[in-house]
């Protein structure tokens, strides 16, 4: 068993291996796999297919330089969806509570407590004052 570890060792010096990238191309090539054998759709089968070795091809490339770079446009987007969920999620859950108007001199958004009535809003970026009932 360890002689086997070490030629894999060995296979894989200077290869990329698994990063993020790799880990959902692999996760997603299962899910599809799966739909396409419950489903009995054939052209899930050759998506997971071609996506599996995508994810091979990527796992024992020797051009780490491009993977790392593939890799970060994937983190990068990934973050900004994770970004723009959260917003939305926490803009949801707030609306209970506040109300959010938009300055009508610079459009910038405020957040005000819900039920105070009529009230004076002063924008905190161009100053100017409103009255608005929350």
């Amino acid at each position: 068993m360890n002689r086997f570890r070490e030629k894999i060792a060995v296979f894989m010096q200077g290869r990329y291996g698994m990063d993020q990238l790799g880990k959902v191309l692999t996760y997603g090539t299962v899910i599809v796999l799966v739909l396409s054998m419950m489903l009995q759709l054939n052209i899930l089968y050759i998506v997971g297919i071609i996506v599996l070795i995508l994810s091979y091809f990527r796992i024992f490339s020797r051009n780490i330089g491009k993977r790392y770079e593939e890799n970060q446009k994937f983190l990068n987007l990934r973050y900004k969806l994770v970004c723009k969920t959260s917003r939305i999620k926490n803009c949801l859950k707030d609306r209970k509570t506040n109300c959010i108007f938009n300055c009508p001199n610079c459009h910038q958004k405020i957040r005000v407590p819900k039920g105070k009535g009529k009230i004076s809003i002063k924008c905190p970026k161009c100053r100017i004052e409103f009255i608005k009932k929350t």
